[in-house]
């Protein structure tokens, strides 16, 4: 079914520039309520959910795989550890190195707002089925990790020999 917006625009839904667009700008209006409660917000999650989900890091390796400024990332685990969701420890390999672990209390956010987050994106993909939805969150994260891999800036020249091959 084709809504009225649609059709005011022919040929936009076919652009993958304008639905990442709709699609990006609709989950973060709806989802920094579910995570409003954390330091950080949106960052802060990113943290909480880097640092449950893997073996302990530092902060600078958290900066880097979460692409935020290092500086950033100190006043946010700041941030987390004055809340309690967080703590540094020295990395037993290297104790100049601190690691940054998530807390008791740190997981327990983290499931607040997980669940909280799974509502609005079950909200946003309403119009899909589970396995529609599985496969959409599959499919972007395999472009989120590719993106790594793309070229930042191409020149006009690059772009002409692509589309010509």
């Amino acid at each position: 079914m084709t809504s009225s917006r649609e059709q005011d625009v022919p040929g936009l839904e076919d652009e993958l520039g304008w639905s990442l667009h709709r699609v990006s700008t609709a989950f973060r209006q709806t989802a920094l309520t579910a995570v409003d409660d954390l330091p950080g917000g949106p960052r802060g999650y990113q943290v909480l959910v880097a640092v449950h989900a893997g073996p302990p890091s530092s902060q600078l390796a958290l900066a880097q795989r979460l692409a935020i400024d290092k500086t950033a990332m100190t006043y946010l685990v700041d941030e987390l550890q004055d809340a309690g969701l967080v703590t540094r420890r020295p990395d037993a390999a290297d104790r100049r190195v601190r690691q940054v672990v998530v807390t008791p209390e740190g997981r327990a956010a983290l499931e607040r707002s997980r669940s909280a987050l799974r509502a609005v994106e079950g909200r946003l993909l309403g119009d899909l089925d589970a396995d529609e939805s599985a496969q959409l969150r599959r499919l972007l994260a395999r472009v989120a990790h590719a993106s790594d891999q793309v070229e930042p800036c191409l020149t006009s020249e690059q772009v002409r020999s692509a589309v010509t091959g």
